[in-house]
């Protein structure tokens, strides 16, 4: 497949459909500073989808291969909530890559077993980390992300695909 900045390579191929890894969507989203479109699906059953920051990373509580992002979006976690279901889409120039999953939702309004306020506190920092987030300011980052009822999401995947 050719576009007009050059040659698409298929990592492996399913029938007609282009198969792409983890890994090669992982490097897509660096490319791009770590944005994704977050789609999820809302109750009438159309699309909701939304520009986030995200981390191609090991689940710090599963340690299992996941997308994960921090959102206080109270209509994409409503989503979530009710429909797991998710999509991340990331991209650079002309390649693009889609990871489908599950989402697992970890926050103050949704809470784990085993995951206290400040291990809690420490998930929110990691997830940040990992999506090439810094900070001067630790405290104030802290008690930002408790005020605003911030909450972690990681999206297992259950297939990933792009050209």
């Amino acid at each position: 497949m050719t576009r007009p900045h050059g040659r698409i390579r298929a990592i492996a191929t399913k029938g007609e459909q282009a198969v792409t890894s983890f890994e090669d969507a992982a490097a897509l989203s660096r490319a791009e500073s770590g944005l994704a479109v977050i789609s999820t699906l809302r109750d009438d059953g159309g699309i909701q989808a939304s520009v986030v920051n995200i981390a191609f990373m090991r689940h710090p509580l599963t340690d299992i291969e996941v997308v994960a992002f921090v959102t206080y979006g109270a209509v994409k976690l409503a989503h979530l909530r009710a429909r797991p279901q998710a999509s991340a889409t990331v991209r650079s120039g002309w390649r693009w890559a889609t990871v489908e999953g599950v989402a697992e939702i970890i926050g103050p309004d949704d809470p784990r077993p085993g995951v206290d306020a400040v291990r809690l506190r420490l998930l929110l920092r990691e997830v940040f980390l990992a999506a090439g987030g810094t900070h001067d300011d630790w405290h104030t980052y802290d008690r930002v992300m408790a005020e605003q009822r911030r909450t972690a999401v990681f999206l297992t995947p259950t297939r990933i695909y792009g050209p």
